[in-house]
């Protein structure tokens, strides 16, 4: 890890996509010289709409506008919207682009995952929302819940720099990693003066960034730790690490899945709960709709707020973005969400209730725990990726007849 702690930040937490659309939309609507926005999924949809109107108009306005969007996720955009964004001057690029074959695409892993959007170098959003109508409430039963931080300050400068190295992979511009400072309203932060700094994962010299600021500050902690993430399974370690500040008296609250959008992923999820609950690991599964939340807090002053969630493919795999925070405010704030959250809709799982059954399922979690444990050595027996990023366009005239799967459920 060589990331830099970044101080006096403006942050604000932004729950679902109720909070999390408006703001971006609202900066969008304000930038003066420049829009660069990452995301896995990008939909047709009345999300996707509004975006594509605010994206229009700023182009329109002289304003450079990139976008970034990952091929399997966002596989299913139509040629008239990517045609319309293209006529108002907005570039828009795919990550890992691939024909499909035989109806079924085959760029499975290795996912761009992140969600980032950053405006004129000052504002950025840094969270786990993708731009799809999904994460509205008025969705339905199955809209997710999730979040995002809307942020200014010294840490933006390293959200553009990031973001435009990996959108510079396919151009020859050499641009300046250097933000554009202009007068706007202040953000109304939860906190006016975070520490900040920018955790990334990618298949080159960030590998393990992410996983590893989650093990050191679990293995630092001495009072809570509470974790909502949608996609638990995680490696060894990190299970481990949990396991043994249970022990040392430190409280361990982990919110996963209760009405899953994958019933795949509870179910790996629930060979892990014994290991964790017999030494005091506490699991609530959220119930009111799909949790796709990939949030952390540990002790009074250590949150995390991003895209990466606790499973192989986040993990090993994806590229990924994750704000670390050092703020007792914004600590409190999102713990005082997630303990309410906790109590009025997740149910409890005790441990008489997983070890119901236990000897049939003991040979997967047998199974489960090599698996975790040997991952990340396997993943290294792979060849090198080298991503590939190609205008949208481009890509989707050459697939234009090829049929389609819906995209995989968000993750």
């Amino acid at each position: 890890m060589n990331e830099q702690w970044r101080s006096d930040n403006q942050i604000q937490l932004l729950i679902n996509g109720e909070e999390f659309y408006p703001s971006v939309f609202e900066a969008i609507a304000q930038a003066r010289e420049e829009v660069l926005l990452e995301t896995f999924i990008l939909r047709d949809d009345q999300v996707g709409s509004q975006l594509q109107e605010v994206l229009a108009a700023a182009a329109g306005r002289g304003v450079r506008v990139e976008v970034l969007v990952d091929g399997y996720g966002s596989a299913e955009l139509s040629a008239d919207t990517l045609r319309a964004l293209s006529e108002a001057g907005v570039r828009v690029l795919a990550f890992d682009p691939s024909k499909p074959m035989l109806g079924m695409r085959t760029n499975l892993f290795r996912r761009l995952h992140r969600k980032i959007v950053v405006v004129d170098g000052e504002i950025g959003f840094v969270g786990g929302i993708n731009f799809c109508a999904d994460h509205l409430g008025d969705f339905g039963p199955m809209a997710k819940q999730d979040y995002a931080v809307q942020v200014r300050g010294p840490i933006v400068a390293d959200l553009h720099k990031a973001t435009l190295e990996l959108m510079d992979q396919t151009s020859q511009v050499d641009r300046q990693h250097k933000p554009w400072l202009t007068e706007r309203v202040p953000l109304q932060a939860d906190s006016a003066h975070a520490k900040i700094l920018l955790s990334v994962r990618d298949n080159n010299r960030h590998t393990a960034d992410i996983e590893a600021h989650y093990l050191n500050a679990i293995r630092g902690a001495r009072e809570r730790i509470l974790i909502a993430n949608a996609y638990f399974f995680p490696g060894y370690r990190l299970l481990r690490e949990l396991r043994n500040a249970a022990r040392r008296g430190v409280k361990v609250t982990l919110i996963l899945q209760g009405m899953p959008d994958m019933p795949l992923v509870r179910l790996c999820s629930r060979l892990l709960y014994n290991y964790l609950l017999r030494d005091g690991v506490v699991i609530r599964e959220y119930k009111t709709r799909p949790l796709h939340g990939k949030v952390a807090l540990v002790d009074r002053h250590w949150s995390t707020v991003g895209s990466s969630n606790l499973d192989p493919l986040s993990l090993s795999l994806n590229l990924e973005a994750n704000l670390v925070i050092d703020d007792p405010t914004f600590n409190a704030k999102l713990y005082d969400h997630l303990a309410e959250l906790a109590q009025k809709e997740c149910k409890s799982i005790p441990l008489q209730r997983v070890l119901r059954g236990y000897w049939w399922r003991a040979p997967l979690i047998f199974l489960s725990f090599h698996f975790l444990r040997h991952f990340p050595a396997w993943i290294g027996l792979l060849p090198a990726h080298s991503p590939r990023l190609k205008p949208w366009t481009t890509v989707n005239e050459e697939t234009a007849s090829a049929p389609h799967l819906n995209p995989e459920k968000s993750l």
